[in-house]
């Protein structure tokens, strides 16, 4: 362990690998699924829209106010150390530990899972059980069953695992080459739909039964939200970024903005060939889509381009989310190993490996859904405080170097603030039981951060 501490993260990524892992880490499974949730709850879909540009324009501003945070504290952990300059080291450990044991390993479990879940429309076999755990603990209750494409997911897990233990260049050119793949593909399925001979502008105005109103938009923006999670990952990974100052800021404003404006073509194209009706009854609306303007092979296709998406956003997820663990335990706040840098491959290898290791338990599980259910509104508390740290450090360090400022301040940082309280209220009133329990998965942490701020200090 002595050795390692003199070996350190090497800066390998540039400006398109940093920008690949906004884009890449945000578009994953959101944008094939949760239109037709959205449109259940606003009714129409200019409703749809607007939320969609709402939600984008609250991510530009944290996006924004992140740029600040990053470009003067460009090291590993992203939001651990921000929120451990902001309001001192408990904060930051809650994050990590978050991220740890459900935010980051359940987002990695789900990718994995819905990777499988678009392969097995080529492999129908992947459903198949193998083995079933007769006793009480699998979902809802019910029997543990193992299926055939757990263990695939399971395997895509620990191969992307390996190959950032590797090398951070080599996983930030994987990141690069699916991100373009996944925009390529998508762009692809934009133009399908709107050159599509049988689509409509009428379809515009139509309409489905939704409760709408205030609480209807803030439930579907919680889906808009699930879509463009992900945009602060690169913030994970600063200390692994050439000229930080100047990379950090414009991948996080730069493929923000691209994500808005994708995300945006995609559902114009959506309801061009889909009325209302047809969009809240689909659960794989891309797929209804391309099947309508182009019959069953578009559906496959769609299948392929959730799949690339789906890997990409994987990659991602592993390369950022392994620094925040890294970054607490270099602290002496984390389980001392996973401070280890790999002397050869300069990678926080130990890291890497174990939330590789715990995402993969987490398929088998069947749980991970429900513990990312859970952490939704822990997670946005800690990000509306990441977003106020903005305005604690300008008055808590006016001395620090900041090479970048977020425009518009304060309004840009307070506005990000002010909606994710909203967003909080109407989570805790809405799901009280799974907002109460994310908050227990954190505070279960609170012993331990004791215990390791006690030996750090020894």
């Amino acid at each position: 362990m002595a050795a390692s501490e003199t070996v350190s993260l090497r800066r390998d990524l540039g400006a398109w690998s940093a920008t690949s892992i906004v884009v890449g880490t945000i578009i994953g499974s959101g944008i094939f699924l949760v239109p037709a949730s959205m449109v259940q709850r606003v009714g129409t879909p200019e409703m749809v829209l607007l939320v969609w540009v709402f939600g984008g324009l609250l991510s530009l501003a944290g996006a924004l106010s992140y740029a600040e945070l990053a470009a003067a504290l460009p090291e590993a952990g992203g939001e651990y150390v921000f929120l451990r300059e902001a309001y001192g080291p408990l904060w930051g450990f809650l994050y990590s530990w978050m991220m740890m044991w459900v935010g980051k390993s359940g987002a990695i479990a789900t990718l994995a899972t819905g990777f499988v879940y678009y392969l097995a429309h080529f492999l129908p076999a992947l459903d198949g059980v193998v083995y079933s755990i007769g006793w009480p603990i699998g979902p809802h209750g019910g029997p543990l069953e193992i299926s055939r494409g757990q263990f695939v997911a399971t395997g895509l897990i620990l191969l992307l695992g390996l190959i950032n233990y590797w090398g951070v260049k080599l996983g930030g050119r994987v990141q690069v080459a699916f991100t373009a793949s996944k925009v390529g593909l998508i762009l692809a399925l934009i133009a399908a739909g709107l050159l599509a001979g049988g689509g409509s502008a009428e379809n515009f105005r139509t309409s489905v039964a939704a409760a709408g109103g205030l609480a209807g938009f803030f439930a579907a923006l919680v889906g808009a939200l699930w879509a463009y999670d992900g945009w602060n990952n690169v913030s994970m990974v600063s200390a692994e970024i050439q000229q930080p100052q100047r990379n950090l800021p414009r991948a996080l404003i730069g493929g923000t903005l691209i994500v808005i404006a994708v995300y945006l073509l995609t559902n114009v194209a959506y309801f061009y060939v889909l009325p209302a009706s047809e969009v809240a009854a689909s659960d794989r609306v891309a797929a209804t889509m391309m099947r309508k303007v182009v019959g069953e092979f578009g559906a496959g296709a769609v299948s392929i381009a959730a799949m690339v998406s789906m890997f990409g956003a994987l990659n991602g997820s592993i390369l950022a989310g392994a620094r925040v663990p890294y970054a607490a335990a270099r602290d002496r706040l984390f389980f001392r190993r996973l401070a280890y840098v790999h002397p050869w491959h300069r990678t926080p290898s130990i890291s890497i490996l174990a939330i590789s290791g715990w995402a993969a338990l987490l398929v088998f599980s069947g749980r991970f859904e429900q513990l990312f259910t859970y952490v939704i509104f822990a997670e946005w508390l800690l990000y509306g405080l990441t977003a106020a740290g903005v305005l604690v450090l300008r008055r808590k360090r006016p001395d620090l170097v900041r090479p970048y400022r977020t425009p518009g301040y304060p309004a840009v940082p307070v506005l990000f603030v002010v909606v994710a309280a909203c967003l909080l209220v109407a989570t805790l009133v809405g799901s009280p039981r799974e907002s109460l329990m994310g908050l227990a998965v954190i505070s279960a942490g609170l012993p331990c951060y004791f215990y390791w701020r006690r030996r750090a200090t020894l």
